[in-house]
């Protein structure tokens, strides 16, 4: 299975150490992502996150996907 490094970035901070996982695939990652940032978002309720994203790369450090806190924050 692929690795994935999650990192959240807020503006061009990096609060939290990235995460590794060993996922499928990148709609595995994408899930992952979407997780990750909801969990963070309940745990802290910290306003700045509203500009976070979770930067997914791949093992080759390629950015696989950009996933927007607000779009973990406001789904259903």
């Amino acid at each position: 299975m692929p690795t994935y490094r999650f990192t959240i970035l807020i503006d061009d901070q990096t609060p939290h150490e990235p995460v590794f996982r060993h996922l499928r695939d990148a709609d595995a990652a994408y899930d992952e992502a979407k997780r990750l940032a909801q969990e963070i978002w309940a745990a802290s309720g910290d306003r700045r996150l509203m500009r976070a994203v979770v930067v997914v790369t791949d093992a080759a450090g390629e950015i696989v996907l950009e996933f927007p806190f607000t779009e973990a924050i406001t789904a259903p």
